[in-house]
């Protein structure tokens, strides 16, 4: 099957569908835990004014959630890649979390942990460190009284009234003790969200690794684990290595995230990827490989969606977003194209057209034919 694809030069250039679709594992048994942050599907329909006011189609998204379960995945939820802080605001995210987390008690293993951030405080009114606690107590007590786990996200206030590594030692500080259960910090860098320039308190690493990871240590029995978001494998290695015993390491490296998760003889990553909610079925297949001893088997599965996943997460990293609900839309999991906030357009042409090639190429078309007339229909408003 050929299709006409846009190249950046202007011209156009025919390109022949060569991927076989991967094929999961059912009930398939990982060595890693691997959670997937999930994409929300808009609702074209109701979004009457999408700039400003959020609208989800619930059951289409509690339908991917399912999906991602029955592939073995947890389930990383109202996180930034179902556009907390870019159009899916916290009324939003209290009713994706409750929703999923009563989906998920029909499920029997079904597993998944929420976002708590600070984003219903607008920058305006965050004032002091007080404010931000307030915020994540509000977020986290509502994620608990619902019977969820917490992932303690990045927030856009904190790093805005913050003056140092002790503002930030005193605010987690608070947050970790008085968790009823234990909970997931994100590290998430300024390419996924400028306004966290200097989170910990600097701009230095070696600065802000030290200040997290005293974090962790004096709170270690309430730590299940970090997830770092920075792009760079060696970075999330050296944290890696200073984890204190039980304290896993969550990469969300979206570029180096194979070799991570193989890990280099001495320790691996555990995941919670964006990517994963695009590439779970490869994902599915490539852990199942590697909890086999597989290792080839797992780097030939994994080293094609390398590229693919580069490519989504281009800069500016931060509209990732758009590639994702774009491969979904291609493999049938929506009717449409819409995003929460008109996120789509976040992305041209060209950037679509190289994801659609390279998800053919990493065998995550499912329905090629599905995929080529999808893709078609989406050229052709481009004039193509």
């Amino acid at each position: 099957m050929n299709i006409t694809l846009p190249a950046e030069n202007g011209d156009r250039v025919s390109y022949r569908l060569v991927g076989k679709p991967v094929v999961p594992s059912k009930g398939a048994h990982f060595s890693r835990i691997a959670y997937a942050a999930a994409h929300v599907v808009a609702d074209p329909i109701a979004m009457t004014n999408p700039w400003s006011r959020p609208a989800v189609d619930w059951d289409r998204t509690m339908a991917f959630r399912h999906h991602l379960w029955r592939l073995g995945f947890r389930i990383a939820e109202a996180m930034d890649t179902s556009q907390r802080g870019m159009g899916f605001d916290w009324a939003s995210a209290k009713e994706l979390i409750r929703r999923s987390i009563a989906e998920a008690k029909t499920v029997p293993g079904a597993d998944l942990a929420s976002g708590a951030g600070t984003d219903h405080l607008s920058l305006a009114a965050a004032k002091t460190l007080n404010d931000v606690i307030r915020a994540y107590e509000e977020q986290f007590a509502f994620i608990e009284g619902e019977g969820g786990k917490a992932i303690m996200m990045a927030s856009r206030a904190l790093a805005a009234v913050s003056k140092g590594p002790d503002d930030y030692a005193r605010v987690y500080d608070r947050m970790l003790s008085q968790a009823s259960g234990k909970v997931i910090l994100h590290w998430l860098g300024d390419m996924f969200d400028p306004a966290l320039k200097g989170y910990w308190g600097s701009n230095d690493f070696d600065a802000a690794l030290d200040t997290v990871v005293a974090i962790i240590e004096r709170h270690a029995s309430k730590v299940e684990g970090i997830k770092i978001s920075l792009l760079d494998a060696g970075k999330e290695v050296r944290l890696r290595d200073r984890l204190p015993d039980g304290v896993v390491m969550f990469t969300g490296d979206d570029f180096n995230y194979p070799e991570l998760i193989a890990g280099d003889g001495r320790r691996h990553s555990h995941a919670l990827l964006g990517i994963f909610d695009a590439i779970a079925p490869v994902a599915n297949a490539a852990l199942a490989k590697l909890a086999e001893g597989d290792r080839a088997g797992y780097d030939a599965l994994m080293a094609p969606t390398v590229p693919l996943s580069r490519k989504i997460f281009e800069a500016p990293t931060e509209y990732y977003k758009a590639g994702i609900v774009f491969m979904a839309w291609l493999n049938g999991h929506q009717d449409h194209f819409s995003m929460v906030g008109g996120m789509q357009s976040a992305r041209g042409i060209c950037h679509y057209a190289d994801v659609f090639r390279l998800s053919d190429q990493a065998g995550l078309l499912a329905d090629p034919d599905l995929a080529a007339a999808r893709m078609k229909a989406l050229l052709a408003m481009a004039g193509i």
